[in-house]
């Protein structure tokens, strides 16, 4: 049976959160299957923290040469992925997409005419959905005219073109299919086992409800059952030879991002959070703040004005620790600036 403490420094291990790598950002993206991006430049500082000499434009121009994208997958989240995930992963998640529009009940609309509509309109030119909607009510005249882009939110496979989320430029989000900006098609034949894989190498080990409560999809249990997993007791499953570090390996202390998959992707999430914490860093209104990792564990969270960043801690922490990586973050984000940091 793996020890609690071990779970913890098994994820880090995975989270590429035991020491900064010397690892390009387009390998770590896929390595982590994607980074969440609620908020558009929270993956600069998801990478940040885990790469070393990690710069912005190096992720800027990612996005801007189509090489990684923005796109609806685990959860119905926004998700920053390699072009090649994004075609892969797609087609997986979008039977729980499905299932989530689904639940909103839009009767009257023949969601396929909807869905050809959209595909046409968007590929001619990406549209922000407020540009979009006046336009698809011209070809619906008669349905409300919220629900078409609510259509194509959770049917047509659209992503967020720049400049959204390039560093140091605002842009809406403007949508246009998949295929319109990568060329090439979603994958006719995903591979769920494939997905499981990597998500044992990028958060394991886990059990099957963690796979459930990161994907956002059900009836996961045939596939892990066809794979070849350890057991580690507790339902904890894990690929043979993924690392699993001694529970005494040295965690340093981490700012990690707002909306960091690392405090979203596991049913059971006292590995990393309790779940006192947890409720002080995921508000009611579903924004995820920024965390402050010591030894291992949420232990506080920050947000950055500008070139300040404040901390506010849940208890005792090695302040000096803290401030030396908050001045690190605050060179990062805002070199040239005079830095600022304050503990609440």
């Amino acid at each position: 049976m793996i020890s609690k403490r071990a779970l913890n420094r098994a994820t880090l291990a995975r989270q590429l959160l035991l020491r900064r790598h010397a690892m390009s950002p387009l390998r770590a993206i896929e390595h982590l299957v994607g980074l969440q991006a609620q908020a558009p430049f929270a993956p600069y500082f998801g990478l940040w923290s885990r790469l070393e000499s990690f710069e912005p434009k190096e992720l800027a121009d990612l996005l801007l040469g189509r090489e990684v994208v923005r796109i609806t997958l685990m959860r119905g989240t926004v998700h920053l992925v390699s072009a090649a995930d994004c075609l892969a992963i797609r087609p997986l998640i979008q039977p729980m997409l499905t299932r989530a529009l689904t639940a909103r009940r839009l009767e009257g609309l023949d969601h396929e005419a909807v869905v050809a509509e959209g595909r046409a309109l968007l590929t001619e030119r990406p549209l922000s959905v407020k540009a979009m909607t006046p336009l698809l009510a011209e070809r619906f005249p008669d349905a409300d005219p919220a629900a078409p882009p609510v259509i194509l939110r959770w049917l047509l496979p659209m992503v967020q073109v720049p400049p959204r989320a390039v560093w140091g430029k605002a842009g809406d989000a403007v949508l246009t299919p998949v295929e319109a900006w990568l060329g090439r098609d979603l994958d006719p034949s995903p591979d769920p086992q494939a997905l499981l894989t990597r998500y044992l190498a990028a958060f394991g080990p886990a059990t099957v409800a963690d796979m459930q409560a990161w994907s956002g999809l059900t009836g996961l249990r045939a596939s892990v059952a066809r794979m070849d997993l350890v057991d580690l007791g507790g339902g904890l499953l894990d690929l043979p030879d993924a690392p699993r570090p001694d529970e005494d390996t040295p965690a340093p202390v981490r700012l990690i991002a707002p909306f960091d998959n690392l405090v979203l992707s596991h049913d059971d999430r006292t590995r990393v959070i309790s779940d006192e914490h947890r409720k002080r860093v995921i508000t009611v209104n579903g924004q995820v703040h920024g965390t402050v990792l010591v030894d291992g564990y949420v232990r506080g969270i920050w947000k950055r004005t500008a070139a300040t960043v404040t901390v506010t801690l849940f208890g005792p922490g090695p302040r000096e620790e803290i401030e030396a990586e908050a001045l690190a973050l605050l060179a990062f984000a805002e070199p040239g600036s005079k830095p600022v940091v304050r503990f609440d």
